[in-house]
């Protein structure tokens, strides 16, 4: 078994080789992604600043859960939400990060955040209060009193900080000047209008792929 192993291996390598190199050669820096920051986040993870307030992101979420089932063992999908959109006020859309890290914590992301997408920009209600983004919970299966207590807790709000401050950081640098941005281990920022229009799914999760073997 391992001498048929080491003859497959042998087999692919150059396969390998030449698909790092033809990515090499697609991509460059500048062109199909920009760097951002001089070094890499020390957890390999591919980073999505979004807002609820987004039409684009509400269009790349499909798309996105594709991208999050095709990353390499060991690389985390983050979802940052941001607060600098004009369609509600700051402290409307920091409840709707904290509510984002809720989801998660709850185990069930997917289904909370594509229905606060949906309340928002498909029934076009508005959330004026904690109350409102607990109901949306509530009626799309969340148990409330979790909802409650999450909300108040510690974890969930040293994360929500924590995606500001990522915000505020990649603001700062000018790598983050709207929303859905894709930053690929802190330090590399995709440039979706760079990208090959007539197979654009497949170019973004290449490029990617190609992202998270630089250093």
């Amino acid at each position: 078994m391992k001498k048929m192993q080491r003859f497959f291996m042998v087999l692919l390598m150059p396969l390998l080789t030449l698909s790092i190199s033809a990515c090499a050669e697609k991509y460059s820096e500048g062109e199909q992604y920009t760097k951002v920051n001089e070094t890499v986040s020390k957890k390999a993870e591919v980073r999505e600043y979004f807002s609820f307030y987004c039409p684009h992101c509400l269009r790349f979420e499909p798309f996105m859960e594709e991208v999050k089932k095709n990353l390499p063992d060991g690389v985390k999908f983050e979802r940052n939400h941001v607060d600098f959109l004009r369609a509600a006020s700051p402290k409307v859309q920091a409840m709707l990060t904290k509510s984002v890290v809720v989801a998660e914590q709850l185990g069930m992301e997917s289904k909370l955040i594509g229905a606060v997408f949906n309340y928002i920009q498909v029934q076009r209600a508005v959330v004026t209060s904690e109350r409102d983004i607990r109901n949306i919970f509530v009626l799309n299966g969340a148990d409330g009193d979790k909802f409650d207590k999450l909300m108040k807790s510690f974890s969930v709000n040293s994360k929500a900080k924590s995606m500001k401050k990522n915000q505020d950081i990649m603001a700062k640098k000018g790598a983050l000047t709207g929303v859905p941005t894709m930053i690929v281990n802190g330090k590399y920022r995709i440039n979706t209008n760079a990208l090959d229009r007539n197979n654009f799914e497949q170019d973004y999760q290449n490029l990617i792929q190609h992202l998270l073997t630089l250093k």
